[in-house]
């Protein structure tokens, strides 16, 4: 229950800890190294943890290489978030992945396709059981749903050539990621309640930051 806020003692201490670090020994102190325009509250404290009991699909430390019994910690550079879904109403698995796509268009900016940043959805449990009502929607199927969802082949490519210097489209015309890669998918929340949410972070690769897991524990 509450999965993103701060009743959870573990989410407020363990990013706050995380933000003095990035202050105290990183040197991203206000006015200095950190000059944003509006700043962030999540910058303050922002930590959760995956209901991977509840999801059909592996873990998000699976996905990038660890083994399901390893305890792992993903740090992620969001500037924006969360930006609730809410869909009560859809009965079906097509249904249900159109509105997670289409919440996740406003990413940045909806005039801005193709773009080379990654984005974490976190999906509810009732939105998992709608998806999966009709077999397996695996994790790829929603990626790939998302992209074709948010296509827009007559939309300018407004994103700069400099931030995807570095970056390989294989995206749809138009959708809004410059590649599936950049659409991470956990599962999180509490059984009641057909609210989904999405963060998005800074530009992906050299110029911009990299999501980083590492092992904890033994």
């Amino acid at each position: 229950m509450a999965a993103l806020g701060a009743g959870n003692r573990a989410n407020a201490t363990i990013g706050r800890a995380l933000r003095l670090v990035v202050r105290n020994v990183g040197g991203a102190s206000t006015g200095g190294v950190e000059r944003s325009t509006l700043g962030n509250p999540m910058k303050f404290t922002m930590c959760f943890a995956e209901h991977e009991e509840r999801s059909p699909w592996p873990a998000l430390h699976v996905e990038r290489g660890f083994v399901a019994q390893d305890s792992v910690v993903t740090l992620f550079a969001m500037t924006s978030g969360p930006m609730h879904i809410v869909d009560q109403r859809s009965r079906s698995p097509h249904d249900i992945a159109d509105t997670l796509g289409l919440g996740l268009d406003g990413v940045f900016s909806p005039k801005m396709r193709n773009i080379p940043v990654d984005a974490v959805l976190v999906v509810c449990p009732e939105h998992i059981d709608t998806l999966m009502k009709d077999g397996d929607f695996s994790k790829d199927a929603l990626r790939a749903h998302i992209q074709n969802v948010t296509a827009r082949p007559d939309a300018k490519q407004s994103v700069d050539a400099a931030l995807r210097s570095d970056t390989k489209s294989d995206a749809p015309k138009g959708a809004k990621f410059a590649s599936s890669e950049y659409i991470h998918i956990v599962v999180a929340g509490s059984e009641a309640g057909k609210f989904s949410s999405a963060f998005h972070g800074w530009v992906t690769g050299a110029i911009g930051s990299l999501s980083v897991s590492k092992k904890i524990g033994a």
